[in-house]
């Protein structure tokens, strides 16, 4: 017969089998969770690029809309607005897929026109290239605009040279997709001060990764120093807001 410590041993061993078990079978359920809420983002930015394609009438294909390329539901947002509104003229903070979406529109909309700031050449160069292939050159301006240490309050941070912006230019909407976040804690908090200012009534602006740390500070900030901004979320892949100017009467 098995002695006391026999049997103790042997019930340690099937209560630690068990754990193991059980820990499998969560980790199954976690899996599977995971796959079909992965199935759903991938179902989500198929039918924003299907719809983009559509409103578009693109006759070439768009460029790969994964990793840093901004997601086919914020680029779809971005469509919609500016093909509804007709904004007569757009900013972007960085340049990409979205300036052409954008210039597309301007050009659907036989009106407008895109200033994109880019502090990268290659980039520069690359949606430069994009536009002529896609024949929208005339609807979009990619400005190289490197980034400069520039005071904002009692700290620095680089942000884009925008002195190439047209001068007393008022803003319809405005897209913040940059620079990067690996710039600052906040990178993109200087469009608040810098171009904020130079809103139309009634402008809408669109800041993309709005899920991150630093975009959520940056909202923080602007909600405090921009009251006349009204935010509200867009349910995008990467987290986006869309930001309504109303200035008081």
């Amino acid at each position: 017969m098995m002695d006391g410590v026999a049997i103790a041993a042997l019930l340690l061993l099937c209560a630690y089998i068990l754990h193991k078990v059980r820990h499998m079978h969560l980790l199954v359920h976690a899996l599977r969770d995971d796959t079909r809420q992965g199935q759903a983002v991938l179902f989500r930015q198929l039918e924003a690029l299907q719809g983009l394609y559509i409103s578009l009438g693109l006759r070439r294909a768009l460029p790969w809309t994964r990793g840093w390329a901004a997601s086919p539901d914020f680029l779809q947002e971005l469509a919609a607005h500016a093909l509804d509104e007709k904004p007569r003229c757009v900013v972007e903070c960085s340049s990409g897929i979205s300036t052409l979406v954008l210039a597309r529109c301007m050009q659907l909309n036989g009106a407008g026109k895109v200033y994109s700031l880019e502090h990268d050449p290659v980039y520069a160069r690359r949606t430069r290239r994009l536009l002529e292939q896609h024949g929208l050159a005339a609807w979009a301006a990619v400005i190289d605009a490197p980034l400069t240490p520039q005071c904002f309050g009692a700290s620095s941070q680089p942000w884009y040279d925008s002195a190439a912006l047209p001068p007393g230019m008022a803003i319809d909407m405005l897209v913040i997709d940059g620079p990067p976040q690996s710039v600052a804690e906040a990178a993109r908090y200087p469009a608040g001060p810098v171009l904020f200012p130079r809103l139309s009534a009634g402008a809408m602006v669109f800041l993309d990764d709005a899920g991150r740390p630093g975009e959520r500070a940056a909202l923080e900030r602007w909600a405090r120093e921009f009251p006349e901004l009204e935010c509200a979320s867009l349910p995008c892949e990467k987290g986006a807001a869309a930001l309504r100017y109303k200035p008081a009467a």
